[in-house]
């Protein structure tokens, strides 16, 4: 089996990145628009501005969380394609946390609150995890020992989520204060910010990929998963136990995800609400995708899919439809597919 070198992925996916750039210039410029001066604006408003890098780091912060928990499960050949569930499970238990330990304005400042505000979100960020985990816990069971298909299921409790957080956004979480729609009151303690928008999460997402590039370098655990991932059959006759690494996996991946959600909640939009998870958790797919078998590949691929999600705002102010986005992700993933499958066939090609 032939070896493809990072050198040769790394041109084919530029050239691919490279045509989708161009397609996309095509369909602006068929829409009676300047391709040079959209470009212009999204790249000065992306990254010629504090507001445009700190949103950089607030899309970011959710897709390296959502992709880290695709990408775990794809090295043991599952696909997790709950990752939306699970994130939104995850901000429902921390907003659970949240809505019902609220900063106590009589000790604003004081040592006190400080350890309050602390111990609150240390539970969210637990509680996130084990929700995201418990929301994962029966596709895979399902899949270890049943041998039902992940793919469905994770798939079919993403609808049970979302329908769970409106459930509680307009009933016994409904903001009754401001009457907002399918919105939860304010959390009050939230993640500290350390740069403008720009919070605790990112470095915090950041770890989290850094953790699995280094659990996937050093341990054993690494290692029998990506032989469950790669030959089930050889890992069988090597003594491991594939249902339960399949099973703590999936576990694992949900946690993550969760946690993803508990920091949009405590970082970001401060409440729970509909519309929280913002396909975070189907572009984590893409995000995944692009990384390949690389953790640490997650953060230019999710640095990607955030100037896309930017320049989707962007495009809306010269009157380019929203869809755009998804068209472009679409397009993405399609060339990027393309182009690594060129890049086996032409090493497989010369290796023969």
């Amino acid at each position: 089996m032939a070896v493809i070198s990072f050198r040769r992925i790394v041109i084919a996916r530029m050239i691919a990145i490279g045509i989708v750039f161009l397609l996309v210039a095509a369909g602006i410029y068929g829409l009676g628009l300047d391709p040079g001066m959209v470009g212009r604006l999204v790249v000065t408003s992306t990254f010629g501005t504090r507001f445009g890098l700190e949103n950089l780091a607030l899309y970011m912060t959710p897709l390296l969380l959502t992709g880290a928990a695709v990408w775990l499960a794809l090295r043991a050949g599952l696909w997790n394609i709950g990752a939306e569930g699970q994130f939104l499970a995850g901000a429902s238990a921390a907003a659970a946390i949240g809505l019902s330990g609220g900063a106590n304005p009589a000790l604003a400042g004081s040592p006190a609150a400080f350890m309050s505000s602390s111990l609150t979100l240390v539970l969210a960020m637990t509680a996130s995890f084990l929700a995201g985990a418990l929301w994962s816990a029966l596709p895979a069971a399902g899949r270890a020992w049943l041998g039902v298909s992940e793919i469905i299921t994770t798939l079919l409790m993403n609808f049970i989520a979302l329908y769970m957080v409106y459930a509680l956004v307009t009933g016994p979480w409904a903001d009754k204060v401001t009457g907002a729609q399918m919105s939860s009151a304010r959390i009050e303690v939230v993640l500290p910010a350390f740069a403008g928008a720009v919070h605790c999460g990112w470095p915090i997402a950041l770890l989290a990929v850094a953790m699995l590039a280094l659990l996937f370098r050093r341990s054993r655990f690494s290692y029998c998963l990506a032989l469950c991932g790669s030959n089930p059959e050889a890992a069988r006759y090597a003594g491991i136990d594939v249902g339960r690494h399949v099973f703590v996996t999936l576990l694992l991946s949900g946690g993550i995800a969760g946690i993803g959600g508990m920091i949009e909640v405590f970082g970001t939009v401060h409440r729970l609400q509909g519309g929280l998870a913002n396909g975070y958790g189907y572009l984590g797919i893409v995000v995944a995708l692009l990384a390949r078998k690389s953790a640490l590949a997650l953060v230019p691929a999710a640095l990607l899919m955030a100037i896309i999600l930017n320049a989707g705002i962007v495009l809306q102010t010269v009157q380019v439809s929203a869809s755009a986005v998804l068209a472009m992700t679409g397009l993405l993933v399609f060339a990027i597919a393309v182009a690594d499958d060129y890049a086996a066939w032409s090493r497989s090609g010369r290796a023969s």
